[in-house]
């Protein structure tokens, strides 16, 4: 697994929705995962993500635990050489991730 990126998600559905198409189209050739912690949105994020990005591993928190403690959860299971914290009003551009993975193996 070359990256495990991981965004918390707290009533941002359209944000995240945003976020996880320029994730989706920048990965190139790389073998990801994406994880979303949901700290208990009641905007329909969780819906949503099961039926846009049913791919993504989804953390459902009942309730809001914070930005450090929801990326720990997923930090915690993350399978890739490198990881990759993004917020949901990120967007990826262009070849940013697999120009940033190669960087990093090689450095």
């Amino acid at each position: 697994m070359d990256l495990s990126i991981v965004i918390v998600n707290w009533n941002t559905r359209a944000l995240l929705r945003d976020c996880l198409l320029s994730v989706r189209q920048g990965l190139g050739e790389l073998n990801a995962e994406v994880w979303v912690v949901d700290n208990g949105s009641t905007d329909g994020s969780q819906a949503m993500l099961a039926h846009e990005f049913p791919k993504v591993r989804l953390i459902a928190n009942p309730d809001n635990r914070g930005f450090a403690a929801a990326n720990n959860q997923a930090l915690k299971q993350a399978r890739g050489r490198h990881v990759l914290l993004l917020n949901t009003d990120t967007l990826v551009h262009g070849s940013v991730l697999p120009d940033a993975v190669r960087w990093l193996d090689d450095h």
